[in-house]
């Protein structure tokens, strides 16, 4: 096994936050791995980036109004802020749009270019005529020929799943002026897959058949068994890093070209801060590499990214990619464009200082070879019986009680005690299930201990026998100290925060993890420890039901069929409605209030009587405009004096999109005043 890990995280796209899905399916098990990697004491270098280019990019700056510069620039700081506030440890997190990038994935494309490694072809390509531009697939929507959704995407049908060309749309529309595009010649460089599925069939196919996680293997067989085609490695778009051939003008390279790049650009730009040798990571055979994705880049990271380094030839191949599935939100299909989502940096602000409940409740419920799901009640069960009620009340009974009985002091116990056994097993599980990527049952292990040391406690009942059998009290003590040490240790890839509060508390400092499995002993008798903190704090039903109530927001606001529409008022019973008298009537006299722009005083025409109504639509319409104009008023609504006037009632008004008001009348305007509404 090596001793240099090369360790990458897919490249979240810079057009919105992260949310939990993200977290879940790749960055926080990647942070768990590269931490316990470098307890191993491994040469770690635990790369990512933020993804600058690519379609996602530009129908963001488009939406907004800005540039897709103007994009990257804030989401890029949102993403790596929302990480570092997670405790996710990389040692480097650029970006694609850096200068180091655009060289790097240049020098790349060029070697392949020289080693003729590219075909030319000349294809017909969709084309906006308006927008005088080639159309990327997503920019091109039209009706799915498989299940009829008439919003599929140029290259995947988000209703089905179906995965798309362009030219397979019914009806066929540009997104950028709405015309149907013409079919327009242009020239990329192509990329033949097809000529390295035998390196990919031997690689993979044999060569890890028994070491990868079958959901990988078998996307990635499926592929291989349809038969690889040439792929084109340039797009004609605005926006990314450049074709580096003087006949290559208004191309830039495909997005799924340079993104994987990124991670030995990002790897160069750590190793010259570090002093180290960036090819020791990527052209050394001792090194391992390991990607850390989603279920939807397997293609990109075990096809493209692999053909592309067989083809450079200089690149080592991954020893690993355990990709996750999804991770759903209750019960459904986790959405940025619906705003279905748990957002990373709103979690940090709502629940300040959880970041390990976070962790340990993605971590448990991680997606690794299906879909799962988070829901927000079984958050809260997370914390509050397995973290407090089982991990934080055994630590807080140790420490409280060796202060209580012995001043702080580790009591005298003997170093050969059977239940010592258990640290060693459980450390040793911990380490079997993250070398195979195994990240619940590592965590389950890991509860496990805390569970028995809990069941060890309850039955020495220590506050018992230490008035009759101070000796035991004792003991029981030393062996709970013995434990709480090693989870303050062995929890460290998986809760960081919580892990240096522990280590604080009983004031030792980070051990190699080898000795967590063979040492019986990992904190002497006579050690002061520091006082008790509570670790983790019971969650509340009224911040978990708001939590709740946002999402249920979220979703009524997804059905709204006019996005501006304000949210409906408190529901009211029909005996409410009753009470309500509306009528026609007309306006009869108008004038401005003295010193109150937006104020007009009417005198209106009830048919029931004449009546005096203070209304704020001064800066919609003038007097002499209202004059005669026939409207609907709330006629038994208390009176109540506005600047002096007494006003009797309220007229009828709903604000247009550019922020002026409008009567709400009847359709026919010879209808008598005083005739009764509903």
């Amino acid at each position: 096994m090596s001793n240099r890990k090369m360790i990458t995280a897919a490249l979240p796209y810079a057009n919105g936050p992260v949310h939990i899905g993200h977290l879940a399916g790749v960055y926080i098990p990647a942070d768990v791995y590269a931490r316990f990697q470098r307890r191993l004491g491994k040469d770690v270098a635990f790369i990512c980036g933020s993804d600058e280019h690519g379609i996602p990019i530009t129908i963001r700056a488009k939406k907004e109004g800005v540039t897709p510069q103007d994009i990257v620039d804030k989401y890029h700081e949102v993403i790596k802020k929302s990480f570092s506030d997670l405790g996710i440890s990389f040692d480097e997190y650029s970006r694609t749009t850096s200068k180091n990038h655009y060289e790097t994935s240049q020098d790349f494309f060029k070697v392949l270019h020289e080693k003729g490694k590219f075909t030319e072809e000349v294809s017909e390509q969709y084309f906006d005529e308006q927008a005088g531009e080639f159309l990327a697939d997503r920019y091109i929507v039209g009706t799915c020929p498989n299940c009829g959704n008439e919003n599929a995407y140029g290259d995947q049908c988000e209703k089905c799943g179906s995965t798309l060309s362009p030219s397979e749309l019914i009806n066929p529309k540009s997104m950028l002026s709405g015309n149907v595009p013409i079919l327009k010649e242009t020239k990329n460089w192509y990329l033949p897959l097809n000529d390295y599925e035998d390196f990919l069939n031997e690689w993979i196919i044999e060569g890890h058949k028994d070491d990868w996680k079958p959901n990988v293997y078998g996307q990635v067989k499926s592929w291989l068994n349809d038969g690889l085609k040439p792929r084109a490695m340039t797009r004609d778009l605005n926006w990314g890093v450049p074709v580096p051939l003087p006949d290559a003008e208004g191309k830039v390279l495909y997005v799924w070209f340079d993104a994987p790049i990124g991670y030995i650009s990002f790897t160069k730009e750590w190793a010259e801060k570090n002093g180290k040798n960036w090819k020791d990571y990527w052209q050394n055979e001792n090194s391992d590499l390991v990607h850390f994705i989603g279920k939807d880049n397997i293609v990109f990271h075990c096809i493209i990214f692999p053909a592309m380094m067989k083809a450079h030839g200089d690149y080592i191949m991954p020893k690993n990619v355990p990709a996750f599935e999804f991770l759903n939100l209750e019960n459904d299909k986790i959405s940025t464009s619906r705003n279905w989502a748990v957002w990373a940096h709103e979690y940090i602000e709502d629940f300040p200082g959880q970041q390990d409940v976070l962790r340990y409740a993605l971590l448990s419920s991680a997606p690794e070879t299906k879909d799962n799901n988070f829901t927000w009640k079984d958050f809260q069960t997370k914390n509050n019986s397995e973290l407090v009620g089982i991990f934080g009340n055994f630590i807080n009974r140790v420490a409280v009680l060796i202060h209580k009985y012995y001043d702080g002091i580790v009591p005298q116990g003997d170093v050969n005690a059977p239940e010592l056994k258990e640290i060693n097993k459980s450390a040793k599980e911990v380490s079997g299930f993250l070398e195979n990527y195994e990240f619940r049952n590592s965590l389950t292990a890991l509860m496990n201990l805390a569970r028995f040391g809990n069941q060890y406690l309850q039955t020495e009942e220590p506050w018992k026998t230490i008035k009759n059998n101070p000796e035991k009290a004792a003991q029981s003590l030393f062996v709970g100290a013995q434990i709480a040490v090693a989870l303050a240790q062995l929890c460290e890839p998986f809760m960081p925060f919580s892990s240096e509060k522990l280590l604080n508390m009983f004031n030792v400092s980070k051990a190699d993890w080898n000795d967590i499995e063979t040492k019986s002993v990992l904190i002497e008798t006579g050690h002061k420890i520091n006082e008790s903190s509570l670790l983790f704090s019971k969650i509340e039903d009224d911040v978990i039901e708001a939590q709740i109530q946002k999402l249920e927001n979220t979703k009524q606001n997804n059905k709204k069929t006019n996005p501006n529409a304000n949210p409906m008022k408190e529901e009211i019973t029909f005996d409410d409605f009753t009470k309500i008298d509306l009528r026609t009537a007309t306006i009869v006299e108008a004038e401005k209030v003295e010193k109150a722009d937006k104020l007009l005083k009417l005198t209106v025409d009830t048919g029931v009587d004449v009546r005096t109504v203070v209304s704020g639509i001064a800066e919609s319409f003038t007097p002499e405009e209202v004059i005669g104009k026939q409207v609907m008023i709330l006629l038994n609504l208390a009176p109540r004096k506005i600047r002096g006037i007494e006003s009797q009632g309220m007229l009828l008004l709903t604000t247009k999109p550019d922020g002026k008001l409008s009567f709400v009348t009847p359709d026919d305007n010879n209808v008598e005043n005083g005739i009764e509404i509903g």
